[in-house]
């Protein structure tokens, strides 16, 4: 570890703690002004405009504060993983993909956190007789398997839901066809009638959509970053999905749209 890398952590340590002192005067600022309004309910428009001007500056530090954090953590690792060997950089690389792993196998890993593994719970229960996105393909499978499910019932004892396909295909065998799931097979849509428990996926986030005219998910990319209202429509370009060398924009309902689960196969 050399004079010249602590000397560049020492320097970067330096702005982070002076970002968070400007932060701090701003906020002492917008305090006062929040004070003046309380005590006088008007507010003239250079008053608005300043607490505007305010809050703009509070977001830029905030913002230029987790650049600065995210930068300083990286010349940390950079000096940590150069004074490790080999076999200790390995090591710490299987321990992430463990970790990884289990946070996607996690059963209650696609459900909002919530107080208690007892809610956690209630949730899923309150799923009967919902539509919910479900991998019905098994753990060994060449790839995942997503599909729109109604949820006929949830054991809370086990953990698993019993669900249908309401249109499987057309061949007899598959008609009505069931499955029991474990809840980390299963994610809930965002709610038709309240668009605000919808998800806000930036633009270049990878996501699991309904395809359009199907009853299938696959994996997408959002396009659109002009979505003014949580109800309105994501444009989106499914992967594998090229026509005449490119892939086309489809429009996807919010409420057919979920997170893309981790280590999904495709």
């Amino acid at each position: 570890m050399s004079g010249i890398e602590i000397s560049v952590l020492l320097d970067k340590s330096k702005e982070l703690d002076q970002l968070r002192k400007e932060q701090e005067e701003v906020h002492q600022e917008i305090n006062k002004i929040h004070k003046k309004l309380q005590s006088t309910l008007e507010a003239s428009d250079a008053i608005l405009i300043k607490l505007r001007q305010l809050y703009c500056q509070a977001k830029e530090l905030s913002e230029n504060e987790v650049s600065a954090s995210n930068a300083l953590m990286s010349q940390l690792d950079a000096l940590l993983q150069s004074g490790l060997s080999a076999a200790q950089r390995k090591k710490i690389e299987v321990s992430e993909q463990k970790k990884k792993r289990m946070k996607s196998d996690s059963d209650i890993a696609r459900f909002p956190p919530t107080a208690s593994m007892r809610s956690q719970l209630e949730h899923a229960a309150n799923l009967k007789g919902e539509q919910v996105a479900a991998r019905v393909s098994s753990d060994d499978a060449e790839k995942d398997e997503w599909f729109i499910v109604k949820v006929i019932n949830f054991d809370k004892d086990t953990k698993e839901f019993e669900v249908f396909d309401e249109e499987p295909g057309d061949d007899e065998e598959s008609a009505q066809r069931k499955y029991k799931l474990p809840m980390s097979h299963i994610i809930p849509f965002p709610k038709k009638n309240d668009p605000s428990s919808a998800p806000d996926f930036p633009p270049g986030r990878h996501v699991l959509a309904v395809y359009p005219g199907t009853t299938a998910l696959y994996k997408a990319t959002v396009v659109n970053s002009h979505r003014k209202r949580k109800s309105d429509d994501y444009l989106l370009e499914f992967d594998d999905d090229e026509e005449d060398g490119s892939l086309p924009q489809r429009n996807v309902h919010f409420y057919k749209v979920v997170p893309l689960p981790d280590g999904h196969r495709q």
